[in-house]
């Protein structure tokens, strides 16, 4: 499998090559899998900018933008980084919060299974890095704990 990061109008995106042959190839982007058919075979096309439809696998309109590395959280916070690359589907808590040990603060989305994502320690939530919707590769900070 192949993976790649493509920006399209400010918005990046992750792309999964699972399966290609010569004229289908299965991918995923941001998570989300997709058959494509291969309409032209040629190593350059010139390409014509338009808006994408609400359902292309080129670019779908509705993906969430891929998350910038860790923003680093406050001076002696604790980072709570992704264990893997997803997609965030809920944070569960706020800046200022006080969290225990084993609490789930966020959840991630990844090969359409829901992973919770638990604090380390106990603590209180200094900076939340990323928001709903975003894509996430592994090892982004999610949140810090001071």
């Amino acid at each position: 499998m192949k993976q790649f990061i493509y920006r399209i109008n400010g918005q990046e995106y992750i792309v999964a090559v699972n399966r290609k042959d010569e004229s289908n190839a299965e991918v995923a982007v941001n998570g989300t899998n997709y058959n494509v058919e291969l309409v032209n075979d040629q190593e350059e096309v010139t390409l014509v900018a338009r808006p994408a439809a609400a359902k292309s696998a080129a670019a779908p309109a509705s993906a969430p933008k891929a998350a910038a590395p860790a923003k680093g959280g406050a001076a002696g916070s604790k980072a709570i980084k992704s264990p893997l690359p997803g997609i965030v589907v809920a944070i569960n808590v706020a800046v200022g919060d006080t969290v225990k040990k084993g609490q789930t603060v966020a959840i991630l989305e990844a090969m359409k299974m829901e992973n919770n994502i638990q604090a380390p320690a106990d603590g209180v939530v200094a900076s939340i890095d990323l928001n709903v919707g975003d894509s996430v590769l592994e090892g982004v900070s999610i949140l810090s704990l001071q």
